[in-house]
């Protein structure tokens, strides 16, 4: 047989026998992937359970495997492999251990608590008191037609039970006032997330939880709205044109004394449409004979159904980060325009001409000035990083600021600025490092703390 001839077979040989592997494999695949399709089926049946009943003996047997113990059986484990290696093992059962509160399951709720069960946390309670409607299908995480007129607690659970039956979920058709605050907020919940568009009630809600000491995130507006990228999740103190944030954090200062310390989802967008008349069908009929509960009043918003989707979706993405304990900084709402930046750089580079005779040691140009005043410094001096100036009012504290070195003996990038007040500056040039550190040690390590963020992110 020639060389040619010889090759040939072998090269066939090596290929039939790779193709041989691959088939075994995707047989292998296929058939994991149909036992895995059959697992939630088998599970329920084997317990005289329908698919989808969301049965509550079903959902107290699976509690009593207990959540520590689920990332160790295997299709749990695949099914949240990508959290797993997002997070890592020990971060994702911190999530898988948690326990979370939803409150308001409509558009941004229901997605919210829909992606925190396909994040894996191990316990949910959902309340609202209403039901699926036609007009909420356009908004709703996993409604469907069949669903309507279901109470919206009871469809999350029945659609939950198919996702992710592992997790234990308590569906309360049940209105949240201060009557039920202590029997939904019992329990220590690690995280509760208030997705009410009614002012008493939300306001009532973030002023249990700011009282019991519990971690909330509120979402403001998302009705009217139409731009995404617009939504920022920031201190209640710091949102604006949003109606809803303003009257919530006027009714929560004058009623409870809170002025802050509560995250927020918003949209710095004006609203692009304004609330509905009520228009019944009949002469007869007046707003109150639609209320589902006395007190509420009853609206007609117009919604683009994508923007309370991603209201919760940023909700979710929020809790679940911070229940695994990945550190990430939200970005600051400073309203500074690109002009105040260029002044502010301008200002740098004067100083260091007038201390030290020249600017040649200026590493950073208006951008990354930019990136100091605002990621950095959120807008604010060094030394009053808890001032309640935030938001629209920052712009008024600009003409006072200038940035200066840390530490003088080092160039002035990016690891070594700090924004400081005229009468600061010059307070600051007068001492030293040594100085700082023996007399205020906790200034002394925020900004260390600080500085060395900008090391990481810059890879310094």
């Amino acid at each position: 047989m020639g060389e040619r001839a010889k090759e040939w077979l072998l090269a066939a040989g090596a290929g039939a026998a790779v193709g041989a592997l691959s088939a075994a494999a995707i047989m292998n695949l296929l058939s994991r992937s149909k036992r895995r399709e059959g697992y939630v089926r088998e599970l329920l049946e084997s317990n005289g359970i329908t698919a989808g009943t969301g049965n509550a003996r079903f959902s107290r047997q699976l509690g009593a495997i207990g959540s520590s113990d689920l990332l160790s059986d295997e299709v749990v484990s695949e099914q949240l492999t990508r959290n797993i290696q997002f997070f890592g093992m020990d971060s994702q059962k911190k999530v898988t251990e948690s326990y979370v509160v939803v409150i308001g399951l409509g558009g941004v709720g229901s997605h919210a608590a829909s992606m925190l069960l396909r994040s894996g946390v191990g316990r949910l309670l959902l309340v609202d008191f209403d039901q699926v409607s036609l007009s909420s299908l356009n908004r709703h995480a996993v409604a469907t037609r069949d669903d309507v007129g279901t109470p919206k607690a009871l469809c999350l659970k029945k659609h939950f039970s198919m996702i992710y039956p592992e997790c234990q979920i308590d569906a309360r058709v049940q209105l949240y006032d201060p009557s039920s605050e202590a029997e939904i907020l019992s329990g220590q919940p690690d995280f509760v997330l208030d997705c009410i568009d009614n002012i008493d009630t939300k306001v009532a809600l973030l002023a249990a939880c700011v009282r019991r000491g519990l971690k909330v995130l509120s979402a403001m507006g998302a009705g009217a709205r139409a731009d995404p990228t617009r939504i920022r999740v920031a201190d209640l103190r710091e949102s604006s044109n949003d109606p809803l944030s303003r009257s919530v954090r006027y009714r929560l200062k004058k009623e409870h004394g809170i002025e802050g310390g509560i995250p927020v989802v918003f949209s710095l967008e004006k609203p692009k449409a304004k609330l509905l008349p009520f228009q019944a069908s009949k002469e007869e009929e007046t707003p109150s004979d639609y209320q589902v509960v006395p007190g509420f009043r009853v609206r007609i918003i117009p919604v683009l159904g994508t923007i309370p989707a991603i209201f919760g979706q940023v909700m979710a993405s929020y809790v679940a980060t911070q229940l695994a304990g990945l550190d990430f900084q939200t970005e600051p709402v400073v309203n500074l325009d690109l002009d105040h930046y260029r002044i502010l750089h301008q200002r740098l580079i004067e100083h260091e001409e007038l201390i030290y005779g020249t600017a040649e040691q200026v590493l950073v140009d208006a951008e990354e000035v930019m990136y100091i005043v605002k990621e950095l410094w959120r807008g604010r001096s060094a030394r009053d990083q808890n001032q309640k100036d935030t938001g629209r009012k920052m712009w008024r504290s600009v003409n006072e600021l200038m940035l200066v070195r840390w530490d003088k003996s080092k160039p002035a990038g990016v690891s070594n600025l700090i924004l400081l007040k005229f009468s600061e500056a010059d307070a600051h040039e007068s001492t030293t490092l040594d100085q700082i550190k023996e007399k205020e040690p906790e200034f002394y390590s925020m900004v260390s703390r600080v500085l060395k963020r900008a090391e990481v992110e810059f890879a310094l």
